[in-house]
C-alpha cells in the first residue's frame, strides 16, 4: 500500500472505506478518493492504453485534463479517473484495449509505428473501390479507436438548469482568485467565486506553502454573506456580454456577470524525451496533489527534474512523504544556491546542474518506469517528477478577446486582454510569486470595482522581484522516437517536424494534418511544445507561430447538462378537473393536456352537431395571450403583423397574421384593442413561446415605447359557440350587452359575467356565433360552472379538440403547423386579404414581394370526397400531377354537417380553380380523384357567424 498517514490526505475520510473494482479486480479506497488516487494507493499505476500505439499510460497531471487516465464506467465512457470519485460497488474498466489492460493484443501496434507516419490516413485506405473508405476502412478504424462504449439503456439522471446573476464572477479560487473575491465582496459587490476543485485554495491546498495563508483567507471569506462560493464547478466558456456557463455536476448555471475576473492559473508542461509517457513519470504538481489531497505516496525512489522553484518544492514534499529522492536534475546552469536548494542538500539530496533527462526505460511491456538516463548514465528509480515550466491557462481569456503572445526575453507565453469587463489575475496574468499573485487579485478586484461604480482605495505598491528568464527545453527528435509531444494522439517530435516538411507551416494547418491538440487535453500539454517545434523547423519565432484558436467549451460537458430536465413537461389548464369529471379523453398537445372528446370517440359527432344546432363550450385556455401596452402599441403590431393595427378602433378585434423574415407564415391569432395604448393579442398554443420571444427581440431592436406581457398562464379562455350562444350568455348575470347591435362580429368588450371579470371577443373559428371569454385562471372553474348551468336549457354541451378540428375544417380555417410549413406564404393560403398593401413595412414584407416575383408553385385548396367513398387519403398523402408529387393533404376528416369527407391540400397552382380535379395517392398506393372546392365547405357566405 502507498497510503500515507494524516495529515496527508485532505480530501479523504479514512473512517469511510469504499470498495470498487477495476478490470474485474477488487480495490479499496476512501470517501473522497478519485479512481486514480485509490488505484495508485493500491499500486495500480497503469490506467489506460494510448490512442494509437496502445502503450500503457498512467497518471500525468491529476487534473483530469488528459487522455492518460480516461476509463469506462457502467453508464459513462471517457470518465476522467483523476477526477471521478469512487463509490461503493463502482465497476471501472479500461478503454482502448483489445483483450485486457494487462494483455492488450493491439500493443503490437507500437512495433509498427514506422509504418504509421503522421497523416498516413490521408494517403491510405483509398481503394480498391471508390466506396472502400466508407464500406470497409472506416468501420475497421472505428472499431480500433476504442473511445469507450455508450450504454443506450443507462438510467436517466436528473439534470438541472438555473440562472445566476452577479456584479462580479471570479473564476478560479486560488490565491489570486480568493484575494480578488474577498476584496470585491468587502467593498460591497455581489460576488460569485467558482472553482473546479472540491475545495478552494488552488495551489495553496497542495503546494508547499504556509497553511496560515489559506486559513487567513478562508476566515475572511466566511464572514462575507455577499460572496457565493461554488466548488466543484467548471466555467466551461465565455460568451458575449459576460455570459458564462458554470457546470456543477449535473447542474448548469447560466451566469450573467457585470464584471469577470479570470484567475485560472497556469498549466504545468511535460518534458519531451524518449519514453516520457511511461507510468511513473508525472508532473510535479501531480505528485503534490497525490500526497496532500489523497495521502498517496507516488513512488519509493524518485528523480526530480526541476527547472524552477516548484520542482525543488516537489522534491521536499517527496522527502516528507517518505520517498527517497535519488537525485534532483536541474537543466539550468549552476548559480548561487537558494534556500530551497540549501534545504535539499542538507537532507542529503544529490544535485546535478546543467543536465536533463535524456530518456527513460520501463519494465517489460513498459508497464512502469525503472530508470532514467541523465548525462549518459542510467539512474534507477520508480518515479520521475517533471517541473520544467508552465503555460498560462489561455482558453477562457482567449474566448473573452485575449491575445496570446510570447515574451522572447522571459521565454514565456503571455496573455493580453483589451480594456473592458474581463480582467486577469494571478499566474495567468504572469504573477508567479505567491505574494505577487495575491496582490494581482486585489488589483483586478479594484479595476472591476471602479467599473461597477464603487469607491476604491489605492492599492499599496508591491516591490517588484527580479525574475529570471524561464527555462526552455531544447526539443530534439530522439533517433529512436517515442518522444511524445501530444500524449492524447501519440504524436512524437518527428511527426510534427515531418508535417512542416510536407508544407504545413502554419500552426492551424499543422493541427489539422497531425491532429495535435485535438484530444481531451485540447493542447493544454502540447500547444507550447508544438509552437516551439514548428518555429524551429520553419525558422521563425514562437511568437510568430502562436497557438491554435481556443473555442468553447473549455472542457467536456455531457449532453444531459446541455439538454436540462429529462422530465416530460406537463401543463394543465385551470379546468383540468372539470374535464376529468365529465369523462373527457385527455391527450397531450405539446406540453398541455387537452380533452379530445367527452365520453367515447362516437361522441365527436354529437359534439359537432351540438355546436351547429345549439351551443357548445370549449376550453381554449392553452391559447397564447399577450398584452401589448404603451403609446407605440399600434405601431409595434403594425410592424409585427401583416394587417393594419395602428388605425384599429378601440373595442374592435382584428385578425393577426405573423411572418418571419423569409416571408413564411409562422402564427396567427386576433388582436383586441382595449384602449389607445393597450392591445390583447392571442397566439396559437404551439407558437406562443416563439411569438413572445420575437416580440421581445423586435422590441429591443426597434426601441418603441411598448411593454409586452405574457399572460398565457395567468388567463384562461372559454369559447361559447353555436346558434344559441347569445341566449346562453344572456341568461347569466352580466353588465355586458350581448345583443347583435351592441356587440357586433369582430368586437371586444370588458365587464363582468357571473361575477367574474372577463375580456370577451366575438370571433368565428367554428363558423358559428361565438364568444371567447378570457378571465383570470383562478376564476375559470366558477365561470365554466356558471356557463354549463346557463346552457343546459339550450342544449349546451362541452366539446373537445377533435370536434373543434372538424368544425374549423368545415369552414376551411387553417391550423398553423399543420396546414402550413416552413415556406408557406400568405398567397399560397389565399390570404392576400390579410396582407396590408399600404403599410411601408412589416416583418417579411420585402420577402413575400420578392417571392411573389418568382412565381407561385402551389395553392392550398379544399377537396371533397363523395359520400360512401371506399378509400379516403390520410394527412400527408401526396397530391400528384402528371405522376409527379406537387403537394400533399394537410387536413382531412369526416364532416357530419355535410355527410362526406373533406380535406385541405396543396395542389399545383394551375389546379387551384374550383371544379378542377386532382389526383391523390392513398396510403395503400391507390390513386383517387377529388374535385377542388372553395375553402369554406360549410356556410360559405358566413351568415351564421354574424347573426
Amino acid at each position: 500500500m502507498n497510503r500515507l498517514l494524516a495529515p496527508f490526505g485532505s480530501r479523504i475520510d479514512r473512517s469511510r472505506p469504499i470498495r470498487f473494482t477495476f478490470e474485474g479486480k477488487p480495490f479499496k479506497g476512501y470517501e473522497g478518493d478519485s479512481i486514480a488516487s485509490a488505484l495508485a494507493a493500491s499500486g495500480q499505476w497503469v490506467l489506460s492504453r494510448s490512442f494509437k500505439y496502445h502503450r500503457p499510460r498512467g497518471i500525468l497531471s491529476m487534473t483530469g485534463t488528459d487522455a492518460n487516465a480516461l476509463v469506462q464506467l457502467p453508464f459513462e465512457p471517457n470518465a476522467a479517473a483523476e477526477w471521478t470519485p469512487i463509490s461503493e460497488g463502482l465497476r471501472v474498466s479500461a478503454q482502448n484495449v483489445n483483450g485486457s489492460l494487462e494483455r492488450d493484443r493491439d500493443a503490437i501496434m507500437d512495433r509498427f509505428g514506422r509504418f504509421l507516419p503522421v497523416g498516413f490516413y490521408y494517403r491510405t485506405f483509398m481503394g480498391p473501390r471508390r466506396d472502400s473508405w466508407l464500406k470497409f476502412w472506416e468501420p475497421v478504424i472505428r472499431r480500433k479507436a476504442g473511445l469507450g462504449v455508450v450504454d443506450t439503456k443507462a438510467p436517466h439522471r436528473h439534470f438541472d438548469k438555473t440562472h445566476l446573476h452577479c456584479d462580479l464572477l471570479v473564476v478560479g479560487a486560488g490565491p489570486a482568485g480568493l484575494s480578488a473575491a474577498i476584496a470585491a465582496a468587502e467593498a460591497g459587490a455581489d460576488v460569485v467565486l467558482c472553482d473546479e476543485n472540491p475545495e478552494i485554495g488552488g495551489s495553496l491546498s497542495y503546494g508547499r506553502y504556509d497553511p496560515a495563508i489559506l486559513s487567513g483567507l478562508l476566515a475572511r471569506l466566511e464572514s462575507l454573506p455577499n460572496l457565493k462560493v461554488l466548488t466543484g464547478t467548471v466555467c466551461n466558456g465565455w460568451y458575449e456580454d459576460n455570459w458564462l456557463p458554470l457546470i456543477e455536476g449535473d447542474r448548469l448555471y447560466r451566469t450573467r456577470a457585470r464584471e469577470v475576473i479570470l484567475a485560472t492559473g497556469v498549466i504545468e508542461q511535460p518534458a519531451v524525451f524518449r519514453n516520457n509517457d511511461l507510468p511513473g513519470i508525472m508532473l510535479g504538481s501531480a505528485a503534490q496533489r497525490l500526497i496532500r489531497h489523497y495521502g498517496v505516496r507516488p513512488g519509493t525512489s524518485a528523480v526530480a527534474l526541476a527547472a524552477n522553484d516548484d520542482g525543488y518544492r516537489t522534491a521536499l514534499d517527496l522527502l516528507d512523504a517518505g520517498v527517497s529522492v535519488v537525485e534532483l536534475v536541474d537543466p539550468r546552469p549552476a548559480r548561487e544556491a537558494g534556500p530551497l536548494e540549501t534545504e535539499l542538500r542538507s537532507k542529503g539530496v544529490t544535485m546535478r546542474k546543467g543536465a536533463t533527462i535524456e530518456a527513460a526505460e520501463g519494465t517489460v511491456g513498459n508497464r512502469h518506469l525503472v530508470r532514467v538516463r541523465v548525462g549518459g548514465s542510467w539512474i534507477a528509480c520508480d518515479l520521475l517528477t517533471v517541473s520544467i515550466g508552465q503555460a498560462p491557462a489561455w482558453q477562457l481569456p482567449c474566448q473573452a478577446g485575449g491575445k496570446v503572445g510570447y515574451d522572447a526575453g522571459m521565454q514565456t507565453m503571455t496573455i493580453t486582454l483589451p480594456k473592458g469587463p474581463v480582467h486577469l489575475a494571478g499566474a495567468v496574468a504572469g504573477s508567479d510569486d505567491l505574494e505577487d499573485a495575491i496582490a494581482s487579485g486585489r488589483r483586478a478586484a479594484a479595476a472591476a470595482l471602479v467599473r461597477l461604480g464603487h469607491a476604491v482605495a489605492d492599492e499599496p505598491q508591491v516591490t517588484a522581484k527580479t525574475i529570471r528568464p524561464r527555462y526552455v527545453q531544447p526539443i530534439v527528435a530522439d533517433p529512436k522516437g517515442r518522444d511524445f509531444v501530444d500524449f492524447d494522439e501519440d504524436l512524437q517530435v518527428k511527426d510534427l517536424q515531418n508535417a512542416t516538411k510536407d508544407g504545413y507551416r502554419e500552426i492551424e494547418l499543422v493541427k489539422r494534418f497531425t491532429t495535435v491538440g485535438m484530444g481531451p487535453s485540447q493542447g493544454r500539454h502540447s500547444a507550447l511544445a508544438t509552437a516551439r517545434i514548428v518555429a524551429e523547423a520553419t525558422g521563425r519565432t514562437v511568437g510568430e507561430i502562436g497557438i491554435t484558436t481556443a473555442r468553447p467549451p473549455v472542457g467536456p460537458e455531457t449532453l444531459g447538462v446541455l439538454a436540462g430536465h429529462h422530465e416530460v413537461l406537463e401543463r394543465r389548464t385551470a379546468l383540468h378537473a372539470r374535464h376529468l369529471a365529465l369523462n373527457a379523453a385527455m391527450k397531450p398537445v405539446g406540453a398541455w393536456w387537452r380533452p379530445y372528446y367527452y365520453g367515447d370517440a362516437s361522441s365527436v359527432r354529437e359534439e359537432i352537431l351540438a355546436v351547429r344546432e345549439g351551443a357548445g363550450l370549449l376550453d381554449v385556455s392553452t391559447l397564447g395571450k399577450l398584452e401589448i401596452r404603451g403609446p407605440d402599441a399600434g405601431e409595434f403590431l403594425d410592424r409585427l403583423y401583416t394587417m393594419a393595427h395602428a388605425n384599429q378602433p378601440v373595442g374592435r378585434v382584428r385578425y393577426c397574421l405573423m411572418l418571419n423574415e423569409m416571408g413564411s407564415v409562422i402564427d396567427d391569432g386576433v388582436a383586441y384593442r382595449m384602449a389607445e395604448d393597450q392591445f390583447y393579442v392571442t397566439a396559437t398554443t404551439g407558437a406562443v413561446g416563439r411569438v413572445y420571444a420575437d416580440m421581445l427581440f423586435w422590441n429591443a431592436e426597434w426601441r418603441l415605447k411598448v411593454d409586452v406581457l405574457n399572460l398565457t398562464g395567468a388567463f384562461s379562455g372559454l369559447n361559447v359557440t353555436g346558434p344559441k350562444a347569445r341566449q346562453v350568455l344572456e341568461a347569466l348575470e352580466s353588465d355586458i350587452d350581448f345583443s347583435r347591435d351592441a356587440f357586433p362580429y369582430l368586437s371586444g368588450r370588458e365587464g363582468m359575467v357571473a361575477g367574474v371579470p372577463v375580456r370577451v371577443m366575438r370571433i368565428g373559428f367554428t363558423g358559428e356565433l361565438s364568444y371567447e371569454l378570457h378571465c383570470p385562471s383562478s376564476l375559470a372553474p366558477s365561470l365554466w360552472d356558471a356557463v354549463m348551468v346557463a346552457g343546459r336549457p339550450h342544449g349546451l354541451r362541452p366539446y373537445g379538440l377533435e370536434a373543434s378540428r372538424i368544425l374549423r375544417l368545415e369552414k376551411g380555417h387553417i391550423l398553423i403547423g399543420q396546414d402550413t410549413d416552413a415556406i408557406t406564404t400568405p398567397d399560397e393560403l389565399g390570404f392576400g386579404w390579410a396582407v396590408s398593401k399600404k403599410k411601408p413595412f412589416f416583418v417579411g414584407k420585402r420577402s413575400i414581394e420578392m417571392r411573389a416575383r418568382l412565381g407561385q408553385a402551389r395553392k392550398l385548396v379544399g377537396l371533397q370526397f363523395p359520400a360512401g367513398a371506399r378509400n379516403i387519403p390520410g394527412e400527408s398523402c401526396l397530391v400528384l400531377r402528371g405522376g409527379a408529387p406537387v403537394g400533399q393533404i394537410t387536413s382531412v376528416g369526416y364532416s357530419p354537417s355535410l355527410g362526406h369527407h373533406i380535406a385541405l391540400a396543396y395542389v399545383h397552382v394551375d389546379d387551384q380553380a374550383e371544379g378542377s380535379r386532382v389526383t391523390v395517392k392513398c396510403r395503400n398506393g391507390e390513386l383517387v380523384e377529388a374535385p377542388v372546392v372553395a375553402h369554406a365547405f360549410f356556410d360559405p357566405t358566413n351568415a351564421r357567424q354574424e347573426i
